[in-house]
């Protein structure tokens, strides 16, 4: 039996034998041709392009209706690529110029793009070159005939294995068959992880060296909750997760009791409890799941998913969309949180040192003040369909609330000009995401309406720990006393005003840290529409007083390993309560 630790992307426990999935490496000589013949490598290469977007188009249209909503957004993504007028021209000035064929040019000039993404320092943006890589494939099968791989011929449940994953192969699996996928590669944002995630199968990345040591047909047990890879476990290991599956099933069935009960202690204190989302899709899964709101609409799926920069009438359509589907229920609109590892269009290969330090976010937004602009217009606008809070990204100082602000306000009065409504009353918030933010939050207080306190930000920044670079990666851990203390100086300085404060980061979907935020006084978690009825279970299930008291205990203590240690066995107690007894 052989255990292997890598990162968790995709929750849940999935046992079976393994698949190795190989590697689809295709080998393109340079072969140079005559210049007579250039013009018809053209023609091939354009053809190849025609097939592969409306390969693409086909697998947009059946993911459409389905609940897949990232999948569709992945298969949409790569379409918008093939169909970039430049990236062709530099595949027909490649044969031009060298004399090659068209599938060592297209080759080559998306090679060039993959190393230019796998080269940059940043993690999400190096994983963006497995979709170039996927890109290559395509076009590459259709210019030299070769068949796609596939798992069809599949008959029982199993675990893939593969050194790389690329989304679309992905997305093409069956459910029915393949129960888990673990990879030596990938990340936490990774398409790949993405659509794993949206498909429900458990999945582990980022496990380095596994298929060199898995074997066809060995016995597997994937881990998504904790990272772990067990290779041909003990019966008994078996017996142990089969159980431990059995019990999660259980618990996700009993949750559907709690949709429509409220979010409320036990001592009777009411919790606003809101959910995140990236897509427009995603809002009819805040109403099944039971949420109160969105308390979190992240908007950059609009700059990132599409070749040109989104119109205002685009933002518009997209925001009214989720204010009506929300029916009432309150929707927060984050602006545009761009820069660093979220390019955008024709600023997208700005180089910067250190991007996560640099120009992002609020600073990105007040910089383009044209982009900034045509987004707060539509958010004015869509104010007017139902009640929306509209709240700024990574505020570091006073003077950028004021100067977003400032441009708020003009947008408001350049709509009074030409008669367009929008809500007068609308409420503004910031996100705290910055340690300079949280020591600041009494005196920023006095300029908004609410804070949403960014967990992931807050805690990379306060411990100078890039959560995604494996060799710091233990590093990272907002059971941090420092954190958890920018945590509570931010609740206080809401309170100096009695502004409304938030936690929308991976905080607030941690069951664990759910007792530690209301016992810091935190009123409003806003999670991922998922884990909604688990967190709410656990707001059910303790009192007020109890979620103080471990506090207080907590903020005493100076190890991460002490505290974490400490919140766990609380958090296990509470797990143990039946539903009936809530």
């Amino acid at each position: 039996m052989l255990n292997k630790t890598g990162l968790a992307v995709s929750p849940g426990i999935a046992i079976g034998k393994a698949v190795i999935l190989d590697s689809e490496e295709y080998q393109i000589p340079k072969r140079s041709i005559s210049p007579s013949l250039c013009d018809s490598e053209v023609q091939r290469a354009h053809h190849a392009f025609e097939m592969a977007i409306a390969e693409l188009a086909a697998l947009e249209a059946e993911y459409q209706a389905s609940d897949s909503s990232e999948i569709h957004d992945l298969f949409s993504v790569h379409r918008h690529f093939l169909q970039d007028q430049s990236l062709r021209d530099r595949v027909t000035q490649r044969i031009h110029q060298d004399c090659v064929t068209a599938e060592y040019a297209a080759s080559s000039v998306l090679q060039e793009l993959h190393s230019h993404f796998a080269k940059v320092p940043n993690r999400y943006i190096s994983e963006r070159a497995a979709d170039v890589r996927d890109i290559e494939k395509r076009l590459l099968r259709h210019l030299i005939d070769l068949k796609k791989e596939t798992l069809g011929h599949l008959t029982e449940e199993m675990v893939v294995v593969a050194r790389e994953l690329r989304p679309t192969q992905t997305a093409a699996f069956d459910k029915q068959f393949v129960k888990g996928i673990v990879c030596d590669t990938g990340g936490v944002t990774s398409h790949a992880s993405i659509v794993a995630r949206a498909m429900g199968i458990p999945a582990v990345m980022a496990l380095h060296d596994l298929t060199e040591t898995v074997r066809r047909g060995d016995m597997l047990i994937v881990d998504g909750n904790s990272g772990t890879v067990i290779v041909n476990p003990s019966a008994e290991t078996i017996a142990r997760f089969r159980e431990t599956q059995a019990a999660m099933v259980a618990l996700q069935a009993s949750f559907s009791v709690l949709k429509e009960q409220p979010a409320m202690t036990q001592d009777g204190v009411d919790i606003s409890l809101m959910a995140n989302i990236e897509f427009p899709r995603e809002s009819g899964a805040v109403l099944d799941a039971g949420a109160q709101g969105i308390g979190l609409f992240r908007t950059e799926f609009l700059y990132l998913q599409s070749g040109k920069e989104p119109t205002e009438e685009d933002h518009y359509t997209a925001y009214v969309q989720v204010v009506k589907t929300l029916n009432g229920r309150p929707v927060t609109i984050r602006t545009m949180d761009l820069g660093a590892d979220k390019f955008t269009q024709s600023h997208r290969f700005t180089r910067e040192d250190n991007p996560f330090l640099g120009l992002r976010s609020i600073r990105f937004s007040l910089m383009h003040r044209d982009m900034f602009v045509a987004q707060l217009r539509a958010i004015l606008r869509a104010s007017t369909q139902g009640p929306v809070k509209l709240m700024f990204p990574l505020i570091s100082g006073v003077r950028e609330i004021q100067l977003a602000r400032e441009i708020l306000a003009s947008v408001k009065a350049d709509l009074d000009r030409t008669g367009q409504g929008y809500d007068t009353d609308m409420p503004v918030g910031i996100m705290i995401e910055v340690p300079s933010a949280a020591v600041m939050a009494a005196c920023f207080a006095r300029y908004v309406d609410f804070f949403s306190i960014g967990s992931n930000d807050l805690t990379q920044y306060a411990l100078a720990v890039d959560r995604g670079n494996a060799q710091v990666a233990d590093l990272f851990s907002s059971f941090d006393p420092g954190v958890l203390r920018l945590i509570q100086m931010t609740v206080d300085g809401a309170a100096t005003t009695g502004i409304d404060v938030s936690v929308c980061g991976e905080m607030a979907s941690e069951p664990a840290f759910v007792m530690l935020l209301l016992g810091m006084g935190v009123r409003s978690l806003s999670v991922v529409p998922s884990l909604i009825p688990e967190v709410k279970r656990i707001i059910r299930s303790v009192s007020m007083a109890q979620c103080r008291d471990l506090v207080e205990t907590v903020f005493l203590m100076d190890s991460v390993s002490e505290i974490d240690e400490y919140v766990q066995q609380k958090i296990r107690s509470v797990s143990l309560q039946k539903l009936g007894d809530m």
